[in-house]
């Protein structure tokens, strides 16, 4: 390895519930590779069940770096995953070993490889100003407000994200300039030169559909309720971004009796199944694929996708 440019890193990506783990897991002992998280909810140190986290069996299997490591109390962002990855990166780099970067978080990957624009810090004022003006109003209505200064953004937002469509929100307030436009300048924090090679899940979507629903109902049966209402108790702000992994606001919703738990695991199942199809969408137009699986990962598959890679 005489050069950055020449340093290998494997992405394994996909929607949720596709087998991403199960392949790194694969990829790390053929290749003498650290499994590097890039899933935005599977920080949060207190999100293992909820998040579908490797289980601590599998966590022995080979390094795992970036599980667990920020407080359910501090939101994650794209530029805050990039710092915390790079040195993990260059230190699987300095050891000889494979960086392995798994995770459905394509805003990651896609800050790695293709570098991250800065923009200005939004002060906390007009961050609450957006935040109440969406309560005033309405998500929908608050929706098409964003799509009247930032169209691309609106197009690309669900109305129901409120994170995200806040954040679009306030950058217009704070800049007067729009999100999407920001995004248009020169990175300001540069891609990662190294040798990239990606292998993309995308199975059948009643495959995926169904491996979404059961797995939800073996987090129900192994405490995923417990996990929630610990969260709970730490009485965070709800708009923190583990406030709103997926069936955390449904489980919530039970807890505190607005609905019952049948309804809560339905909703929940629902807003997984439209969580993968929106990842899928994005990957496909979004990164570079060189290796595309149409199916979801099984070890009969290790043949022909270890064929394709070349370390």
């Amino acid at each position: 390895m005489n050069s950055k440019s020449q340093n290998p890193i494997l992405i394994i990506a996909g929607p949720t519930a596709s087998g991403k783990s199960g392949l790194a897991l694969a990829a790390a002992d053929k290749y003498d590779g650290v499994i590097i998280n890039c899933d935005s909810m599977q920080v949060y140190a207190e999100l293992r069940l909820i998040t579908a986290r490797p289980s601590i069996e599998d966590e022995a299997k080979a390094p795992h770096k970036l599980y667990g490591v920020i407080p359910a109390s501090k939101p994650c962002s794209a530029g805050i995953w990039r710092d915390l990855a790079l040195p993990e990166i260059e230190a699987c780099w300095a050891a000889g070993k494979l960086p392995i970067i798994t995770g459905g978080t394509g805003l990651y990957i896609k800050a790695l490889m293709e570098g991250l624009t800065e923009i200005p810090d939004i002060p906390s004022e007009i961050r609450e100003e957006a935040t109440q003006r969406r309560e005033q109003i309405g998500f929908e209505a608050f929706h098409q407000e964003l799509g009247e200064f930032d169209s691309v953004s609106a197009e690309r937002l669900n109305p129901t994200d409120s994170q995200r469509v806040i954040r679009a929100y306030e950058v217009y307030l704070g800049t007067e300039r729009s999100l999407s436009d920001w995004h248009k300048d020169a990175p300001t924090m540069p891609p990662l030169e190294a040798n990239y090679q990606s292998v993309i899940f995308e199975p059948p979507r009643d495959v995926l559909y169904a491996k979404c629903e059961a797995r939800f109902d073996w987090m129900m049966e192994h405490g995923a309720l417990d996990e929630v209402t610990a969260l709970m108790d730490l009485k965070l702000d709800p708009t923190l971004p583990a406030m709103k992994a997926l069936g955390v606001p449904d489980l919530i919703a039970y807890l505190n009796q607005e609905i019952s738990l049948e309804e809560a695991v339905l909703a929940a199942k629902q807003a997984t199944r439209r969580y993968a199809k929106r990842q899928m969408t994005w990957f496909r137009n979004q990164i570079v694929q060189d290796h595309r699986v149409i199916a979801q990962y099984s070890e009969r598959l290790l043949p022909e996708i270890f064929a394709k890679i070349v370390i």
